[in-house]
């Protein structure tokens, strides 16, 4: 079992940036990809940026160029990180970090969510 913790979120003005953060604990050996995902009131939830453990990131069109994911650099933990920079109000939602692998018998793959955090962004 992987468990995800995250944090990092909270108001700010636009322009202005934030930097969550996503601790994985248990068995993250298992772990291949590592995703952000955020939903805002009334909308679904959708991918912000991805990262493969070997390095390759993904971003959505809308964040590309403000934010940056990136893995901690510990070797003995599992942390992701999103730096996001530039805020527009159209950022804030709740942020959640997924990750995912065969980390099941036989290497069945789960995925993982943690319970969100919440970023505001004022106008």
């Amino acid at each position: 079992q992987v468990q995800l913790v995250e944090s990092g979120g909270g108001s700010v003005q636009a322009g202005g940036s934030l930097r969550l953060s996503c601790a994985a604990s248990g068995s993250t050996s298992c772990i291949r990809d590592m995703n952000w995902y955020r939903q805002a009131p009334g909308k679904e939830r959708e991918f912000v940026s991805g990262m493969h453990r070997d390095g390759g990131t993904t971003y959505a069109d809308s964040v590309k160029g403000r934010f940056i994911i990136s893995q901690g650099n510990d070797k003995n933990t599992l942390t992701l990180h999103l730096q996001m920079n530039t805020l527009k109000p159209d950022d804030a939602a709740m942020y959640y970090c997924q990750m995912s692998g065969p980390c099941g018998w036989a290497r069945t793959e789960y995925m993982y969510w943690g319970q969100g955090t919440q970023v505001t962004v004022s106008s």
